[in-house]
């Protein structure tokens, strides 16, 4: 297709990690005939994540690339148009829904799923990104079961730091945290901060940083300095979790859906309606909780059920 051409469709989903292709699987089999764009990341977060053990159906685990494959393949099948392109301005003013694709492109849907998912934040280092996958983390719950029994750090001071902290007590011998301020300055709420500080094998090292994390091939310790004395140290551990936060990919639809203060996309409790009609939100980018694997795609398959029954309601199906 030429720049600059104007297409017409029935159903646009824009994100590919869970939850943007199980709503494509559903989206197809009920014969709205999505379309998917994948944005600048196909397959989302799970792309750089290595072993997935806690995805139903996958009884001896599977590499998250390769789910996000299985994925797509079978969203194909069903009848989903996947396609390159990233979403770059949407006008949400009338009953068609306008999106453009690569700033050149101009799809009008009448139902639109977003599905653009949340990215970590990083702490922007470079042996951080080196070894992402090979010990560093940006999800306890995913992959704390794979450090039991050995030392691991996380660096983070709020609720969610000091919850996934508290769940790699559970695993891990020690868990060693990384707190850039002083007790005063945790942003955790007193309660959070209270159980960290008195599980035993949690040790909590105020007004630090992290210098580097060491190791070739994976993740063998944590170099962190005392950004008040000045002082350096190096702890063994074999994994590293980064718990500072996470950014919904919603900036481009801030002029027109409603949003908390992090930008996640509120939805209607108990469904995917977004505050403009024929727009759904699913997956990360409106769950600031949970942000699983099997939660997005339950939220995909909410969504597309939801497009289903707005688009029939409406007379467009």
């Amino acid at each position: 297709m030429a720049n600059n051409e104007t297409e017409r469709v029935h159903c646009l989903i824009i994100g590919s990690g869970p939850a943007g292709y199980t709503a494509a699987i559903y989206a197809a089999r009920a014969n709205i005939k999505p379309v998917l764009y994948q944005g600048i990341q196909p397959g989302g977060q799970l792309t750089i994540t290595t072993e997935v053990e806690n995805y139903p159906g996958y009884a001896d685990g599977i590499q998250g690339p390769e789910m996000m494959i299985d994925f797509e393949k079978q969203a194909k099948r069903m009848g989903a148009d996947i396609r390159y392109g990233l979403a770059t301005k949407v006008d949400f003013t009338g009953p068609v829904h306008k999106v453009w694709i690569d700033e050149e492109k101009l799809i009008e849907a009448d139902a639109v799923i977003i599905a653009t998912g949340a990215s970590a934040k990083w702490l922007n280092i470079e042996s951080e990104q080196r070894l992402n996958g090979y010990g560093v983390s940006a999800c306890a719950v995913c992959d704390g079961f794979f450090f039991r029994n050995k030392e691991v750090a996380i660096v983070g001071a709020g609720d969610t730091a000091c919850e996934e902290a508290l769940y790699l007590s559970k695993l891990a011998t020690n868990v060693h945290m990384i707190v850039r301020k002083d007790e005063n300055g945790m942003r955790a709420s007193k309660v959070m901060q209270e159980r960290a500080k008195n599980t035993p094998n949690i040790k909590i090292y105020w007004n630090s940083e992290t210098v580097e994390v060491l190791g070739e091939t994976k993740v063998e310790g944590v170099k962190i300095k005392n950004n008040k004395s000045g002082e350096e140290q190096t702890i063994p551990i074999s994994a590293f979790f980064v718990a500072i936060g996470h950014q919904p990919n919603s900036n481009i639809f801030k002029n027109w859906i409603d949003m908390d203060e992090a930008g996640y996309i509120k939805t209607v409790p108990g469904s995917t309606k977004t505050n403009i009609k024929g727009v759904f939100a699913a997956g990360d980018v409106q769950d600031k909780i949970y942000r699983q694997a099997v939660t997005a795609a339950g939220s995909g398959c909410m969504a597309a059920l939801d497009a289903e029954r707005y688009l029939g309601e409406s007379g467009l199906n």
